[in-house]
């Protein structure tokens, strides 16, 4: 039975206060049961470092070692690199050079980290206003250019010997519910999807990507029986016969409500290895999924052989990148460029930005912090660096500033997994128009920066001067911070 762990990615989740103490009896159980890898979420880089050292050692099988990546190694994990969105990079002029670089640089400290197994590119077309799940994260709704710049990052980060994952399959763009949340349901034809969602995933495939991982969405123009993507035979038919597609075949993370709703977890893993995924990420009770898939062997309703190709694929995935200390991890030359590469992608969408003076006034309108993954408070670098660079900073609630000189008005509104909503709430829009009505009435300039995509700038028409910043990722607030003060 102990092979058959090899079908489950565990999660393994650092922690604030105890770091990864509080997963040391998870992880043992998970490699017990012979797991074929892990998906790291949070923690520091000498942590991480550590952790993954054990684990690649400890381990029976070789592990894959996979981590949200989509931004850079920075997006997870303190101390690494962070680096612009996908559709902020999509936005320069040398937009391929720089989608490269960042997909180098983003596999160099992976594979310093210990990960082998990098959960991107995005290759879902950025179609919907109203999606609250793709946004920045999509290189745009191009289908032609997203390919393009899907398939030059995966060529770029699979050269360093790190496996890419194009997600998620057949496409998220069109749905306008979080899969988090609940299951979306999408009902355009096959031959819509063919010329438009599918391009991008075409062009991953003749790229040579390692990976792909299913949507949590029902397409049922494929499968009229509405089940996921992910537990979805006639879907992932369409990928691998269709498609021509021979690689790893993923399930998003089992945990979604979008699963979790309508199925037990070990029905839902038996139905996705049934459908055809190879790989189960991220199931809250590892052991017993693996038991379940026993059970579903012995009793006929999973396909033996079936299973042990899907095996054999993730064994000849997990040797071609084997981890091993090579110590090529990012240079100083990648972290310079990377800052670069934040500061070169704000945007000024109206008015100037202006100077700020030794002291200033910033209020924080926090659009995320409803997300299950917390708000920009979480990871906050946008105070901070202004005063690392000299400025002394208070933090005011809007409609009571009463210093002098600029008022900075930090709007975080990101796309973030469980936030529910893509645009700026109408708490948030009062809160910002109470601000910039406070600094009008004592003839102060105020400026809203935007931690969220330029698009949202039309939801905050009492800005006079706005800053886009695209995200709320370290490496944008501490971007942001630098355009003020230089």
């Amino acid at each position: 039975m102990k092979e058959l762990g090899q079908h489950v990615v565990a999660v393994i989740g650092w922690e604030r206060e105890h770091g990864w103490a509080g997963t040391r009896e998870a992880i043992d159980v998970a490699l017990a049961a012979g797991v074929g890898g892990f998906q790291l979420r949070g923690g520091p880089r000498h942590e991480v470092a550590q952790l993954t050292r054990a684990l690649h050692a400890h381990s029976p099988v070789t592990l894959l070692l996979g981590a949200d990546l989509e931004r850079g190694a920075g997006e997870r994990f303190a101390g690494a690199v962070p680096l612009p969105p996908a559709g902020a990079l999509a936005s320069l002029t040398d937009a391929e050079d720089a989608v490269r670089r960042a997909a180098r640089i983003t596999a160099r400290d992976a594979r310093d980290l210990g990960i082998n197994w990098a959960f991107g590119p995005v290759c879902d077309l950025d179609f919907d206003n109203g999606n609250p799940i793709v946004g920045a994260r999509s290189f745009g709704a191009d289908p032609a250019r997203v390919a393009s710049l899907a398939a030059d990052w995966i060529d770029a980060c699979q050269a360093e010997s790190v496996l890419a994952c194009a997600k998620h399959f057949p496409g998220h763009g069109r749905t306008t519910v979080d899969s988090h949340l609940a299951c979306p349901v999408q009902g355009d034809s096959l031959s819509e999807l063919s010329t438009t969602d599918l391009v991008p995933f075409r062009a991953a495939i003749d790229s040579g990507v390692a990976s792909i991982m299913m949507a949590h969405v029902a397409y049922t123009a494929i499968d009229p029986t509405g089940a996921p993507a992910s537990l979805s035979a006639p879907v992932i038919r369409l990928l691998r016969e269709e498609l021509g597609y021979t690689g790893l075949v993923v399930s998003d993370a089992l945990g979604m409500r979008s699963v979790a709703d309508a199925y037990d977890e070990s029905s839902a893993a038996v139905a996705a290895l049934a459908a055809g995924c190879d790989l189960l990420l991220a199931p809250r009770d590892p052991a017993l999924v693996v038991r379940a898939i026993a059970d579903a062997m012995a009793d006929g309703r999973l396909d033996g052989d079936q299973l042990a190709e899907s095996r054999a694929r993730r064994d000849w995935w997990a040797t071609w990148g084997r981890w091993q200390a090579d110590g090529r991890g990012p240079t100083l030359d990648d972290r310079t460029w990377a800052k670069q590469a934040s500061d070169r992608v704000l945007r000024s969408v109206r008015g100037r930005v202006p100077w700020l003076p030794p002291s200033c006034e910033v209020v924080i309108v926090d659009d995320d912090a409803s997300g299950a993954a917390g708000g920009a408070s979480a990871d906050r670098a946008f105070v901070p660096t202004l005063q690392s660079l000299g400025r002394a900073v208070r933090v005011v609630p809007g409609a009571t500033a009463a210093g002098e000189g600029v008022l900075v008005i930090a709007v975080f509104a990101d796309v973030r997994a469980g936030k529910g909503h893509a645009g700026i709430s109408q708490g948030s829009r009062l809160t910002v128009r109470l601000a910039v009505q406070a600094a009008r009435a004592l003839k102060r300039d105020s400026l809203v920066v935007l931690f969220g995509h330029p698009r949202l700038a039309a939801e905050l028409p009492d800005a006079a001067h706005l800053l886009c910043a695209w995200s709320g990722d370290r490496g944008m607030q501490e971007a942001a911070a630098r355009a003020l003060v230089t």
